[in-house]
C-alpha cells in the first residue's frame, strides 16, 4: 500500500499542525498531505476554531518541499468552479506541481445556511457538481473556455498561467453515492476517495465505480483508489485497519490524524506502517 495522512484544520494550533506536516515531509512513507475544506469543525463543537482550507494549504506548501497536497474535499459549492480552477492553478505553481485537486458536491448545511450559500437538493448538488468539473477542466486545459449550464455560463474565460502538472493536477472526487458521485468520478477523476466505512462498504462503492467506468468506456485502472484511515491512538490498530481496506483494493490509505496534533506521532504511525507497503 502507499501511505498519506490527514490533519483536518478544526479544534487545533496552526503552530501544531504545522510541526505534523513539517515532520511528516521528512519521512519518505507519507507521500501525501491533506486538509478538509470546512469554515466549522464537523467534530465536536461547531462553534470551535476551524482554519480556512485553502490559505491553510497554500502555508503549508510553503513550508514543506516534496509531500504532495490537497483537500478531502473542497465542496463545489462554495466557490465558483472559475475561481477554484484559478486557485488550483496558483498553488500547483506555488507549490512546484504538487497539487491534488480534491473536490465533491458538498454537504454541510449547518455552515451553508449560516453564511447564505445555497446547498441545494442532492440533484441539484449532484448536477452542479459535474457542471463545475466541466468548467475547472476546460480552464486547466484549455485557452478558453466557453460553457453553458443551468449552473455556470462562462464566455471566452481564460485561466493563465496554466498549472504546472499537465494536462492538469489529478481531480480527487470523494463520496459514495452510487448513482451519480461514483458516475462523476469515473467520468472525471484520476483519484477517487472513500470517506470512510467497513470493508464491505468500501468494496461495494469500488465495484459501483468499476460499472461506472465500463459503461463509459474508460479503464478503472487509471483511478487511484483511497480510503480514509482514523489513527486510534493506537498505530498497531490503525495499520490493521489499512491493511483490511488493502486487501480489498484500496492504493492508498490517508491517515485521520485527530487533534491534539503532535509531531511525535508521525514516526511511530509511518513505523507500523512501512510493514504493509
Amino acid at each position: 500500500m502507499r501511505f498519506a495522512f490527514k490533519t483536518a484544520p478544526q479544534n487545533t494550533t496552526w503552530a501544531d499542525m504545522l510541526a505534523v506536516w513539517r515532520e511528516a515531509d521528512g519521512i519518505e512513507l507519507f507521500e501525501s498531505g491533506w486538509l478538509f475544506d470546512h469554515f466549522y469543525p464537523i467534530a465536536g463543537d461547531p462553534s470551535g476554531p476551524c482554519l480556512e482550507g485553502w490559505a491553510t494549504l497554500t502555508a503549508l506548501a510553503q513550508a514543506t518541499t516534496r509531500l504532495r497536497l490537497g483537500t478531502l474535499v473542497t465542496g463545489i459549492h462554495y466557490r465558483h468552479p472559475a475561481v477554484l480552477a484559478n486557485m488550483a492553478a496558483t498553488l500547483d505553481i506555488v507549490s512546484g506541481g504538487r497539487l491534488e485537486l480534491g473536490i465533491g458536491a458538498g454537504w454541510n448545511q449547518e455552515e451553508s445556511g449560516a453564511y447564505g450559500i445555497e446547498l441545494g437538493s442532492p440533484r441539484e448538488r449532484s448536477d452542479r457538481f459535474e457542471e463545475a468539473c466541466e468548467v475547472i477542466l476546460g480552464l486547466l486545459t484549455q485557452d478558453v473556455t466557453t460553457f453553458s449550464g443551468s449552473y455556470y455560463q462562462l464566455t471566452d474565460a481564460r485561466c493563465e498561467p496554466k498549472p504546472v502538472q499537465r494536462p492538469h493536477p489529478p481531480f480527487c472526487i470523494g463520496g459514495s453515492g452510487e448513482k451519480r458521485t461514483l458516475r462523476t468520478a469515473a467520468r472525471f477523476a484520476q483519484h477517487w476517495n472513500f470517506v470512510g466505512g467497513t470493508v464491505e462498504q468500501f468494496t461495494r462503492a469500488k465495484d459501483v465505480l468499476r460499472q461506472h467506468c465500463a459503461d463509459i468506456g474508460r479503464d478503472p485502472a487509471e483511478i487511484l483508489l483511497s480510503s480514509h484511515v482514523v489513527y486510534t491512538g493506537d498505530a498497531a490498530e490503525t495499520a490493521a485497519s489499512a491493511a483490511a481496506l488493502g486487501e480489498a483494493g484500496a492504493e492508498l490509505a490517508i491517515v485521520t490524524i485527530r487533534p491534539p496534533h503532535s509531531a511525535a506521532m508521525m514516526e511511530p504511525l509511518a513505523t507500523a506502517l512501512a510493514e504493509l507497503a
